[in-house]
């Protein structure tokens, strides 16, 4: 039974959906949503210097250890999202996105010292580790502090802005990897500090985004939250010049200094199984699907269409266009339209183009830029379907393991799909063989067709909704019981 009933009714999280788009809602845009920015530089980056990383005047790397690196860069994502994931549960979504940051720092400019396979797998662990932390605390803030009404859009936008990194990756490793302009050994080195000078500026940036008020409220600390909330409400009023009117709903929540793993094993496995099932299978296949594509896209265009490294980076261009137009497009649908219409469309269309390109690949039937083209085609579609992986683990489980089921499902998804991937598709072409090569996208449409059913099947509308309607948060009470 709760004493002192009205201290623990707010309306925090509807005042948060309430509010309109304004200078606020930007910058929390721009500094966290760029994160994704800088991994797909890192991404791009690595996968377009697969090809020099090949040069005995480099490190004389074969494919399948191109591919064991890009694999270690994950297996720390992996690693460094369930440990992160959990700390930004306890300790808070501000102090972790200043901390993964660090960590993310630290490891891309070490990668720009490699001196060996053994010392370059190490160092992008310790980068894939800053950006796995990164997931959980950036998608937890942006969808706890965006209005509902544009959660969907705004989440897959951002999670597609992952592909302007890629574009400015491509662009820049044309001029690092010209030989004219660098030696073999020099021009990727200078590709990976650049990611930690883009790093410094983040840091900077994000001293203006809050604490998540939702997250203060569970956590007791609720004068603190009332300030966060009333300094958000004033700037957003003073900017908009619009009255904000207080909501009718409120939320009872009775705080709790910690959640115990019996009751996030619970969520997980009993109350939200089906949900469990849905963000598994979709963080699996995404990974599995961009992991085998993205991570070898120099290998295919060196080995297999004779394309020169150092211009590689510009194959990557429209492939890269493709992926961020596809969430800026098709984004407002999911609000629109509906998550599970357009979750289950996007994983279906995805692969049957992924099962005619493999076959037209197979069979020699298209050139280097036909098959650019194609890829670019397929992933328009394809990183909408994996933003709305992130969206959906971060949306349908409660505010209390929000982190942690973000990291659960996005390292297993990851160590599933992902970690597999880059390995299995270096070794397949290794061998040089297109028809070996094509039975790895065989098993990536199979995937994505199996996504969609389970979308189809389990998935839920959660569009429009405030996230503690979506999921009660574990502390909070129903309005009813006795004081």
């Amino acid at each position: 039974m709760i004493r002192n009933y009205s201290k623990y009714l707010t309306s925090i999280p509807f005042r948060l959906d309430r509010l309109p788009w304004s200078r606020f809602h930007w910058i929390l845009v721009i500094s966290l949503g760029v994160t994704w920015i800088l991994d797909g530089l890192e991404v791009t980056l690595k996968g377009a210097i697969s090809g020099v990383l090949q040069d005995p005047r480099t490190l004389g790397l074969t494919p399948a250890q191109i591919g064991l690196i890009s694999s270690w860069y994950l297996i720390g994502a992996v690693v460094g999202s369930l440990a992160f994931g959990y700390l930004t549960d306890r300790w808070g979504r501000k102090k972790l996105f200043y901390i993964t940051l660090i960590i993310y720092l630290l490891g891309v400019t070490l990668s720009a010292f490699s001196w060996s396979e053994m010392s370059f797998c190490a160092f992008r662990f310790i980068t894939g580790a800053g950006i796995g932390g990164e997931y959980s605390a950036i998608n937890s803030t942006i969808d706890e502090l965006v209005p509902a009404r544009v959660r969907g859009r705004i989440d897959i936008m951002i999670n597609g802005s992952y592909w302007l990194g890629t574009a400015v990756g491509a662009l820049s490793t044309v001029f690092i990897l010209d030989p004219a302009r660098f030696a073999p050994d020099l021009g990727w080195r200078f590709g990976f500090a650049t990611g930690g000078v883009i790093g410094l500026i983040i840091l900077f940036l994000r001293r203006f985004v809050p604490e998540s008020p939702r997250w203060l409220i569970v956590h007791g600390r609720r004068e603190e939250a009332e300030r966060v909330m009333a300094q958000i409400e004033s700037d957003v009023a003073r900017e908009t010049g619009q009255s904000l009117d207080e909501p009718e709903k409120q939320i009872l929540i009775q705080p709790r200094k910690t959640i115990s793993l019996v009751e996030i094993v619970r969520s997980f496995f009993t109350k939200y199984r089906a949900r469990s099932l849905v963000s598994l299978v979709l963080m699996t296949s995404q990974a599995f699907l961009y992991n085998a594509i993205f991570f070898t896209y120099a290998m295919v265009l060196t080995n297999y269409y004779q394309v020169p490294v150092q211009r590689t980076g510009l194959y990557l261009l429209p492939f890269a266009f493709g992926n961020f137009l596809g969430p800026f497009i098709l984004g407002p649908f999911f609000d629109r339209i509906g998550r599970r219409v357009m979750i289950s469309l996007t994983y279906a269309i995805s692969a049957v183009l992924l099962l005619i390109t493999g076959h037209l690949f197979a069979h020699s039937m298209i050139t280097a830029e036909e098959q650019t083209l194609l890829w670019s085609i397929i992933f328009f579609f394809g990183s909408a379907a994996a933003s709305s992986a992130y969206l959906t683990v971060s949306e349908t489980f409660p505010l209390e393991v929000r982190g942690i089921a973000i990291a659960l499902f996005f390292a297993i998804g990851t160590g599933i799909g992902g970690v597999v991937a880059p390995w299995l598709f270096g070794t397949l072409i290794g061998t040089g063989s297109r028809e070996l090569v094509f039975i790895g996208y065989l098993i990536a449409t199979v995937l994505l067709l199996a996504t969609a059913a389970v979308e189809w099947r389990y998935g839920i509308d959660t569009e429009g909704r405030s996230l503690e309607e979506i999921a009660r948060p574990i502390s909070s009470r129903p309005l009813a019981e006795p004081r």
